[in-house]
C-alpha cells in the first residue's frame, strides 16, 4: 500500500456508540503518516485527539448530551437529516479551501456524501451497524415507507439532496447504498451476508486497538468467573433492571460481578450492594470482556461485537433499534439468550447464566467465532483499503 501523504476527512456525529467502531482505523491512518482530520461536535474533542487526527468542529444539533431520542422512527430519522441540514454548511465552509483526497464517513454523516459529490472526491463510509443487501429496500425499506410521517420525512430528505447537488435525489439509496463501505463488524452479525454486495462492501470486522488510554481492569485473584452487565451509553436509565441482577448474581458462588450503571442511574437506587459486586458509572469494557466468561449486555452492535470479539456469552436484554435484531442473531449464533426486559427477572437471569456457561456447545460456539472475527483484519486491513482507494482515485499526495 501507498505511504504517500494525504489528506483524509472523517465526518462523524458525537455519539460514542458511533465514534468508537471507527477510532483505531483513523489512528491506524495517522500513524501511516496521513494527514487527517476529524470533522464532529467539540465535545468529543478528547477522542478526536486520541486518534492522532485534527478536530474540524461543527456543532452538532443532535440530542446526545441529555439522551433525548425519539421514540417514532420516522422522527428519529428525520433529527439525522436534520443534523445533516444544520452541519453540512460549516463542513462546506471548513473545507472549501481546504479540499481532502478521500472522504470517510459514519453512517449518518450525510455531509461527506455530498461533498464528496460535489468535489469529485472518493468517499468510503465507515459502518459501525450492519449494511444494506439485495431485496433490503423492499424487506425493511417497505415497512419505514409504510410508518405515518414517512412520506414528509422523505419528501424533505429528497428536496435537501436535490438543493445540495447530490448525484441522487432517492434518500434509501444515498443513506442505505454508499458508493463503498467498509463495515466494522463481525460478518457473522450481518443479517443476509450472502446478499450483500462484495465489490461495495468488505467486512473487515470490529477495529479494537489496547484501548490502554481508555485505562484497564484487573480481575481479582478469588474470582473463579467474572460476569460484566454493561447496557451501554445511551439506554442506562434501568434502575429497576440492575436490581434483578443484584439479586440474580448477588453473592452467587464463584462468580465475581462488574456492574456498569451509566450517568443516568443513582447508585443510591440500587440498595445494597452485594460483596461480590463492584459498581461503575464507566468500566473499560474490553478489559473486562477479555478477562470476563459471561456478559449481560444491550445487544448494541458495538458490545456485541466485543462480546463476540472476545468469545464471551451474552444474556441479551435489548433496548432499542437495532438491539432486538442482534439479540436474535446473537441467539440463532449459539451464544446467546435473548431476555426482553419484562423478562428479565432474578430467576430468569441466574437461569441463563447457568445455561450459557455450562453448555459446552456454546464454549465451542463462542471460540469459533472468536478466531473468525479477529481473523477479518480489523484497522489495519481498513486502512490498506482506504489506501487502495486513494492510489485508484488518483488523489494520493495532494493533501
Amino acid at each position: 500500500m501507498s505511504r504517500r501523504r494525504a489528506h483524509i476527512a472523517m465526518v462523524g456525529i458525537p455519539a460514542v456508540s458511533h465514534i468508537l467502531p471507527s477510532l483505531e482505523v483513523i489512528r491506524e491512518l495517522a500513524a501511516r503518516g496521513h494527514r487527517v482530520t476529524y470533522a464532529n461536535d467539540p465535545s468529543v474533542a478528547g477522542l478526536v485527539a486520541s486518534a492522532g487526527a485534527e478536530l474540524v468542529g461543527v456543532a452538532s444539533t443532535l440530542p446526545v448530551s441529555d439522551n433525548d431520542w425519539p421514540d417514532d422512527p420516522i422522527a428519529a430519522m428525520g433529527v439525522f437529516r436534520d443534523d445533516a441540514a444544520a452541519t453540512l454548511p460549516a463542513l462546506r465552509a471548513a473545507y472549501e479551501a481546504d479540499r481532502p483526497d478521500l472522504f470517510l464517513y459514519d453512517i449518518a454523516g450525510y455531509g461527506a456524501r455530498v461533498l464528496a459529490e460535489n468535489w469529485d472526491r472518493p468517499a468510503v463510509q465507515l459502518s459501525p451497524t450492519y449494511v444494506a443487501w439485495k431485496g433490503y429496500e423492499a424487506e425493511v425499506g417497505a415497512m419505514l415507507r409504510a410508518l405515518p410521517g414517512a412520506d414528509a420525512y422523505f419528501a424533505r430528505f429528497a428536496a435537501w439532496l436535490a438543493d445540495n447537488g447530490a448525484r441522487t435525489t432517492d434518500p434509501e439509496e444515498f443513506a442505505g447504498r454508499p458508493r463503498r463501505a467498509l463495515a466494522l463488524i463481525p460478518r457473522a452479525m450481518q443479517p443476509n451476508a450472502d446478499l450483500v454486495d462484495p465489490e461495495v462492501v468488505t467486512f473487515v470486522g470490529p477495529c479494537f486497538g489496547d484501548r490502554s488510554d481508555a485505562g484497564s481492569w484487573t480481575r481479582p485473584p478469588e474470582a473463579r468467573k467474572v460476569l460484566l452487565v454493561s447496557m451501554g451509553s445511551a439506554f442506562t436509565r434501568l434502575p429497576g433492571f440492575y436490581r434483578e441482577c443484584l439479586a440474580a448474581f448477588g453473592n452467587l458462588p464463584g462468580w465475581h460481578v462488574v456492574l456498569q450503571i451509566g450517568r443516568y442511574t443513582d447508585p443510591a437506587e440500587l440498595g445494597a450492594i452485594p460483596a461480590n459486586v463492584e459498581v461503575h458509572s464507566w468500566v473499560p469494557q474490553l478489559s473486562v470482556l477479555e478477562q470476563a466468561d459471561a456478559f449481560v449486555t444491550h445487544a448494541g452492535m458495538g458490545g456485541s461485537s466485543e462480546g463476540l470479539y472476545s468469545g464471551v456469552p451474552m444474556i441479551a436484554v435489548p433496548q432499542a433499534v437495532d438491539q432486538f435484531g442482534n439479540a436474535d442473531r446473537l441467539v440463532e449464533l449459539g451464544v446467546g439468550r435473548r431476555l426482553d426486559t419484562g423478562q428479565a427477572t432474578a430467576s430468569a437471569l441466574r437461569a441463563a447464566l447457568t445455561e450459557l456457561t455450562t453448555d459446552p456447545g456454546v464454549a465451542r460456539n463462542s471460540a469459533r467465532l472468536r478466531a473468525l472475527a479477529r481473523a477479518e483484519g480489523g484497522a489495519r486491513r481498513a486502512a490498506d483499503l482506504v489506501e487502495r482507494e486513494l492510489e485508484e482515485a488518483g488523489h494520493a499526495g495532494r493533501g
